[in-house]
């Protein structure tokens, strides 16, 4: 992840396209999303929000159980976490 957000995961266009090409193509196959972290000091609700949003809605909230945070910092994990609440609270 570090290599494609930097340090501080805030562009929602590049959520955005993680999720096109990395998140929904291994959610069709089956296979477990591991999104690692590593490196990453922060990131905005927004980045997080484009990230899983719309597959929590797609898919229901059990897709979340698909995808591991790996080595997520405190902030990042907090950020996640506000982000699925939400989301799991909307549906």
């Amino acid at each position: 992840m570090l290599k494609k957000v930097g340090q501080f995961a805030e562009n929602k266009d590049i959520g955005r396209d993680i999720r096109l090409n990395i998140i929904e193509p291994a959610l069709k196959s089956g296979e477990q999303i591991v999104l690692d972290f590593e490196g990453v000091e922060g990131a905005t609700q927004s980045f997080i929000h484009s990230l899983v949003s719309q597959v929590i809605r797609d898919h229901g909230n059990n897709v979340i159980d698909s995808i591991y945070f790996k080595n997520c910092s405190e902030p990042v994990k907090g950020i996640v976490n506000i982000v699925v609440d939400y989301m799991q609270q909307t549906d």
